[in-house]
């Protein structure tokens, strides 16, 4: 955890390494709202009663890399093991019925020994040296793996072994590419690299430009850059239609707004992201009072975009609470310019100030604007200039009369 070796503070947590003390652990005097997405981004949802269960086997490759890496590994084992055996069994059989492992033909097999023994012909098997189930089993393993130790040999006696023999290599790439298909794809998982997206711990309210605006901060740990990077939020909340149907997660977009304009971010530093709480907005209506933890709000926000080393969608989820939004701060700045270049502080990543900020809703603030009247500005930030002192490469000197 890089909160435990304090390369990141406890203000603020990671969208992966969310929160190591669970809710319900946290919050034991008081019920809250289950969440519909955790802060370390999985879904809080329970698939249950499926009756085809088939249709996870119509995808085997998909139900493979969504298994868990025990299950993963067991299969991938088993799935070698069986083939070896399988063939194993085939090549015995093979031998066992062209009469390779008869005790009587042994002595005919080596031309040496047959020649002593006074044989007319020399004995041909179909495989060399297989005298037992144990021998056809590595030669099993040989020949799907493509060792080759020289001891063990398919000869021209048995068109029915050459025939196994092609089979065997078939499925044994079959089964090497689905596999290992499904090892690289599980290291290599969109999620992985969302592991260093981060999101604040806490969204904030506050006005800006004279209007209330829903905010919150997102920023990137790698260099590697995050192409297309899009973000939108919804707002999931219990509601009932006119005809009296209730829904239970109804699932509401809301605009985003962010420095560049658009859905599109240029996330190479931290970013503050906010949403204008205006008429058609959700947050219409929400004051400091309905910001608990028994109000009925979530509010989850999503980033998508494309990994640039690899080329692979990544997405990237959190969520906040009714209780995790922050009315009246700001987040503080973290990006200052030092020895020509830009750098970030990410011990202030989730830091918030308090601001003068009204008590009411945006409904409340856009029918009497006298509201704003009676508060006080807050001054406004500074940016930290250095002061360069030029050296004249001149100078003017009054000539003596």
């Amino acid at each position: 955890m890089l909160s435990r070796k304090g390369i990141i503070p406890e203000e603020y947590v990671l969208t992966r390494l969310a929160e190591d003390v669970p809710d319900h652990a946290r919050y034991r005097a008081r019920e809250r709202r289950a969440r519909f997405v955790g802060k370390n981004g999985a879904c809080n949802v329970a698939h249950k009663n499926i009756r085809e269960q088939g249709r996870f086997l119509q995808d085997v490759f998909t139900t493979l890399v969504d298994l868990k890496w025990p299950h993963t590994l067991l299969i991938f084992t088993m799935s070698f093991l069986c083939s070896w055996l399988l063939f194993g069994m085939v090549w015995w059989l093979i031998a066992f019925a062209h009469g390779d492992l008869d005790h009587s033909t042994r002595l005919q097999r080596d031309p040496t020994e047959g020649a002593a023994a006074g044989s007319a012909a020399a004995f041909v098997p179909c495989v060399t040296s297989i005298h037992s189930f144990t021998s056809a089993f590595l030669f099993s393993i040989e020949v799907q793996v493509t060792i080759g130790f020289g001891g063990r040999m398919v000869t021209e006696e048995c068109p029915a072994a050459i025939l196994v023999l092609i089979v065997q290599n078939i499925v044994g790439l079959v089964i090497n590419a689905i596999m290992l298909g499904c090892i690289f794809m599980k290291t290599s998982q969109a999620h992985r690299r969302a592991e260093t997206l981060i999101f604040s711990k806490h969204a904030v309210i506050a006005l800006r430009e004279g209007r209330l605006c829903f905010m919150l901060r997102v920023g990137d740990l790698r260099k590697s850059m995050i192409i297309s990077a899009t973000i939108r939020m919804q707002v999931v909340k219990k509601t009932a239609s006119l005809e009296g149907e209730v829904v239970p997660l109804n699932q509401i977009d809301i605009q985003m707004e962010n420095p560049v304009g658009g859905n599109s971010i240029f996330l190479v530093s931290p970013l503050i992201i906010y949403h204008v709480i205006d008429k058609n907005s959700p947050l219409y209506d929400i004051s400091p009072m309905n910001l608990h933890h028994h109000e009925d709000l979530e509010i989850i926000v999503i980033l998508e975009g494309v990994v640039e080393t690899t080329g692979i969608t990544t997405q990237a989820r959190t969520s906040y609470l009714a209780d995790e939004i922050l009315w009246g701060q700001r987040f503080v700045p973290i990006v200052a310019e030092e020895d020509g270049r830009y750098s970030v502080d990410y011990s202030k990543f989730g830091n918030t100030v308090k601001v003068p900020t009204p008590s009411c809703t945006a409904r409340q603030l856009e029918e009497d604007k006298s509201i704003m009247d009676t508060m006080p500005l807050s001054p406004k930030g500074t940016i930290r200039k250095r002061s360069v002192k030029l050296k004249p490469k001149f100078t003017i000197s009054e000539e003596p009369s």
